[in-house]
């Protein structure tokens, strides 16, 4: 975090969002075309019940104003704990359920966060205890999630954690998040479907770097990252599979 003006205090460290501040037990983050999305999801978590998320509490001189979470958010993906991949799902099928028959998520299964990675996770006493950064929340298959969140919470080519180790966890979220068979057999085909996107997420800003939230350098790094994760997924493919039948 560094010193803002106004007694507010700059956070850093997302991919997204600039000049988000926070300001004592609240967060100011700019409006934009989906802050009227997000205020209403926010507002459904609420209503729901649903404590692992920021509540919203309206707008002022074109910020969006929500509460702050204490806790720690990681700077950097690393491997995390079985306990706390464990409570990671649990926390992204309670988010899902949460949405699940809303007039937000229309005819879709729920409302996706599409980027439940660690980066945008508190964490509480070393647990994951919420979600924040909704900017790019919207209706969707609750796969595309969970195989982000799969992707980004256990698995890496740097192999830090061992394959069959990592194969492993990727079985534990969908234990615990309780996917379906088909859900299962699905799994690592959406998650390599998620890193192509991805690879084609930040290219789209590559090619128009106005409108970028990152510099040329940076973009072609995620890029990169993408593809290796994808060949990595790709070419191990049969031990996930194997691991999730």
């Amino acid at each position: 975090m560094a010193d803002a003006s106004g007694g507010a205090v700059a956070l850093t460290g997302g991919r997204m969002a600039a000049e988000v501040l926070r300001q004592d037990d609240t967060v100011l983050r700019p409006a934009s075309d989906s802050s009227e999305f997000m205020a209403s999801l926010l507002k459904v978590f609420e209503q729901q019940n649903f404590r692992g998320a920021p509540r919203y509490l309206g707008q002022v001189d074109g910020r969006d104003i929500l509460s702050f979470i204490e806790g720690d958010v990681p700077a950097k993906f690393q491997p995390w704990s079985n306990d706390q991949v464990s409570a990671a799902a649990r926390l992204l099928r309670e988010m899902h359920d949460a949405t699940r028959g809303s007039d937000l998520a229309g005819r879709f299964d729920v409302v996706c966060h599409h980027d439940p990675g660690p980066n945008n996770a508190v964490f509480q006493d070393g647990i994951p205890a919420a979600f924040i950064d909704f900017e790019q929340a919207a209706p969707g298959g609750r796969l595309e999630d969970v195989a982000y969140f799969a992707w980004t919470w256990t698995i890496s080519s740097k192999q830090v954690m061992p394959l069959e180790d990592q194969a492993a966890q990727v079985r534990l979220i969908a234990d615990v998040y309780g996917l379906e068979d088909a859900e299962r057999r699905a799994l690592v085909d959406c998650i390599l479907e998620r890193q192509s996107r991805n690879v084609r997420f930040w290219a789209e800003f590559l090619a128009h770097p106005e409108t970028a939230p990152a510099t040329p350098d940076v973009l072609a790094d995620r890029i990169a990252w993408s593809k290796r994760e994808h060949h990595f997924v790709f070419a191990h493919r049969e031990v996930f599979d194997r691991a999730l039948a």
